[in-house]
């Protein structure tokens, strides 16, 4: 399964796009739309770039959920999982997260709402309004019906 519109969308309004390299809140070097993998400092891309990096990332989340999603699920979970796993990376989080253990138990399972919106802290344990509203956003599309 790929990534639609819907779920690229999500993850450009709450990436923004950046053409120089900044710091984000966690540190890290990032460019483009939330992009990481080998940015420094002075980094500087087109739109176009930033589009060609917002698909392969979405591309590497797509792999990890194919690896780890156990039943089928419909094109609008699969997309709010792709925008949730690009925020919060496919790892060890990830792997061991309750949301994820849950969708491979009943994917219709309404708690899972829930889940998505437990994931609202910075790496301090501040709650993010930006991270809020996108989990409501991930939440919303996992559950929708369009």
């Amino acid at each position: 399964m790929r990534t639609s519109e819907k779920g690229l969308q999500i993850i450009r309004e709450f990436e923004s796009l950046r053409l120089e390299a900044y710091l984000c809140p966690a540190g890290v070097w990032t460019i483009g739309y939330g992009h990481t993998d080998g940015v420094k400092k002075g980094d500087k891309i087109t739109e176009y770039m930033a589009e060609e990096y917002l698909k392969m990332d979405a591309r590497n989340c797509e792999r990890a959920l194919a690896k780890y999603i156990i039943p089928k699920i419909n094109q609008n979970q699969f997309d709010a999982l792709v925008s949730f796993t690009f925020n919060i990376g496919t790892g060890y989080k990830f792997q061991q997260s309750t949301l994820l253990k849950k969708v491979n138990a009943n994917p219709m399972d309404e708690s899972i709402a829930y889940e998505f919106s437990r994931w609202k802290h910075d790496k301090n344990g501040v709650e993010l309004a930006g991270l809020v509203r996108r989990r409501k956003m991930e939440a919303d599309l996992y559950f929708s019906k369009d």
